[in-house]
């Protein structure tokens, strides 16, 4: 069978190259005589993978020596507990609620402490991100949270908030789709079924002075020093995550690094969003100046013609395009394995939608 172009949120595509090579080391990897799948963590073989990935990562996004990087499990909303776990000291933290993913993350963070939620763009369905007033920030507070990419919504920061206290986000949707300076954080988080690798792993950059505070009440599993004094192996690891992931990372080296990919990925969102703009029967539902370059929303204002346009799609190759069930309509997701064509092939078939529902 030919394969679709899949616009899926997550878990989502994967380079192809990545594929094929991850195929032909499948039964036997390099010259262990076995798949990783089957290696102990602790073995010569997976201590290079694990060093070679965490390398390739603190390459690609220019990570200073100060901050470890952390392979861990539980995805991303397991991060929601363990920031306030290890971060509360006055128990106190700032966030900026603009979505579904933020909203969880509140929730968790209040099971620990203080919540001071400085705004909110629920007002709009999370169509925007909404300006920050410095006069509601909480100078005492021990972090400030935000989302970076909103995933459902299609909203991104394109400026970072400029706070006292350690910047903290969720970075699950944009990590390494385009340039962000890491030193302007002090934890950042991300679940890898977008742009890094397979479901099953969380990557988690921190600042080393974060570490080692974590409250009395914080199961061992959920400290981050735990982890990081045994090199993400304190227990074992999602192996062929791993494995997976630093394949994705010499993959993305090769394409020019996050730079290039950026560049890559403001054309395809382009391509997208100039016909978003032009149609007469399409609509993107997010404030332009806060568009993601990674999901993009988009509606007909008719829920029927958006199911038949989803089917039809579908039949064409072009799947996993329906809307988060809380939003609805439909959504593209064009991470960082989607190429240009993938796009391109979408923009053609809703041009021939158009002309063939436009009067309906």
């Amino acid at each position: 069978m030919k394969r679709v172009y899949n616009f899926s949120a997550g878990p989502t595509s994967m380079p192809l190259p990545v594929l094929e090579k991850a195929g032909s080391e499948m039964a036997c990897y390099g010259n262990a005589g076995m798949s990783v799948m089957e290696m102990s963590h602790r073995s010569k073989a997976f201590l290079e993978i694990i060093q070679q990935a965490e390398n390739l990562l603190r390459d690609l996004m220019r990570i200073p020596e100060n901050y470890r990087v952390l392979f861990l499990q539980g995805g991303a909303t397991t991060q929601f507990s363990m920031a306030p776990l290890n971060l509360f000291r006055n128990k106190k933290a700032d966030f900026v609620h603009t979505g579904q993913w933020s909203k969880k993350a509140i929730a968790e963070a209040k099971r620990f402490g203080n919540v001071n939620v400085v705004a909110s763009s629920e007002d709009k369905v999370f169509s925007y991100i909404p300006e920050l007033n410095p006069a509601t920030f909480s100078p005492d507070a021990d972090y400030f949270h935000i989302t970076l990419n909103n995933t459902i919504y299609g909203t991104r920061f394109t400026q970072l908030p400029k706070v006292s206290v350690p910047l903290v986000t969720d970075a699950s949707s944009g990590i390494l789709s385009e340039v962000y300076d890491v030193s302007k954080f002090g934890l950042i988080y991300a679940g890898a079924q977008k742009n890094i690798g397979p479901a099953g792993l969380c990557v988690v950059i921190i600042r080393e002075d974060l570490i080692g505070g974590a409250l009395d009440i914080c199961p061992t599993m959920l400290n981050y020093k735990t982890h990081a004094d045994e090199s993400s192996l304190y227990n074992t690891p999602p192996t062929f995550s791993i494995y997976i992931a630093k394949l994705v990372l010499e993959w993305l080296k090769e394409q020019g690094g996050v730079p290039a990919m950026q560049k890559i990925n403001e054309q395809k969102s382009a391509l997208l969003y100039d016909f978003l703009d032009d149609s007469i029967l399409f609509k993107g539902t997010v404030t332009p100046k806060d568009r993601s370059l990674m999901n993009i929303p988009f509606v007909t204002g008719d829920a029927a013609l958006d199911d038949k346009f989803v089917k039809e799609a579908t039949a064409a190759g072009l799947v996993n395009l329906k809307g988060h069930r809380t939003v609805g309509g439909m959504r593209a997701s064009i991470y960082n394995a989607m190429p240009v064509e993938g796009v391109a092939a979408l923009v053609d078939f809703m041009k021939k939608f158009e002309l063939e529902n436009k009067n309906k």
